[in-house]
């Protein structure tokens, strides 16, 4: 009987930990099972962001040229979404570690947005389209030259305001 006093908290013990092995073992079944889902998931590719951007920009460019200071103030900040979204899923790419090359100009055509001087605007776009060539340039994509919209390709939106 004095045995049994000693061995049951030694039964016991070793039962538990054969129950923690078994959790521990789901759990690291099911963290492998989400690690496996996420590595098959969506990651949009540097190409789809910077077509984004291209779109973003040509918008931008018939929203100030028509003065429409609240959309032009959207599609800047539609821009800076992407560059984001380059930062965050793209990383591993050399081409992300130039695209800080182009704050400068980004800021000071949102500054001129924020002014809603169509003068400052023009200058800062032209400004930011040849910051975004010479990024092309640097990575060695000086064939994909970017410039000011002449004819927009956007039939079904207007960018007048609207009163």
């Amino acid at each position: 009987m004095k045995y049994l006093i000693f061995i049951t908290p030694i039964i016991l013990m070793l039962t538990g930990c054969n129950q923690s092995d078994n959790h521990q073992r789901v759990l690291q079944n099911q963290i492998d099972s989400l690690q496996s889902k996420l590595d098959r998931s969506y990651k949009p590719g540097f190409g789809e962001f910077m077509s984004n951007i291209q779109t973003h920009h040509a918008k931008l460019w018939f929203a100030g040229e028509n003065q429409n200071w609240k959309l032009a103030d959207f599609e800047i900040n539609e821009i800076k979404e992407n560059l984001e979204g380059i930062q965050k899923y793209c990383s591993e790419r050399k081409e992300t570690k130039s695209i800080g090359m182009i704050n400068l100009a980004m800021d000071s055509l949102s500054n001129s947005i924020l002014k809603k001087s169509k003068i400052k605007f023009r200058k800062n776009y032209i400004n930011l389209t040849n910051s975004c060539n010479s990024c092309h340039q640097a990575t060695n994509h000086e064939y994909n030259v970017i410039v000011v919209p002449k004819n927009s390709p956007f039939s079904n939106q207007d960018f007048k305001i609207k009163n």
